[in-house]
């Protein structure tokens, strides 16, 4: 983390997983220092949580537009605690768009 807070989100979508749809949320700021590590077979996902953000992650491959993949991320199965107001979010047209997860 560079700057500001973020919730950084990882959903473990590994077929035959015993924690199958199931999510880890952990707050990253510039003041925690603290890091994410979340490995293939995982959605991931972020909420800014202080005014801006500025924060980088690093990845194990070139990005590859086709590979890309999404879950609605207000998808009450997997009932992700954003720490934001609903009303209060705003959402890429992407995640808008987004298919459910089941």
């Amino acid at each position: 983390m560079i700057q500001g807070r973020v919730l950084d989100v990882a959903v473990d979508v590994r077929e035959g997983s015993p924690t199958y749809g199931q999510y880890v949320a952990v707050e990253l700021s510039e003041e925690n220092k603290r890091q994410l590590f979340i490995p293939r077979g995982f959605l991931h996902g972020f909420a800014v949580l202080s005014e801006t953000a500025v924060f980088s992650y690093k990845c194990d491959n070139f990005y590859n537009k086709e590979s890309e993949d999404g879950v609605f991320p207000l998808d009450e199965t997997l009932n992700i605690d954003w720490q934001i107001p609903r009303e209060k979010m705003i959402l890429s047209e992407k995640d808008k768009n987004a298919r459910k997860f089941r």
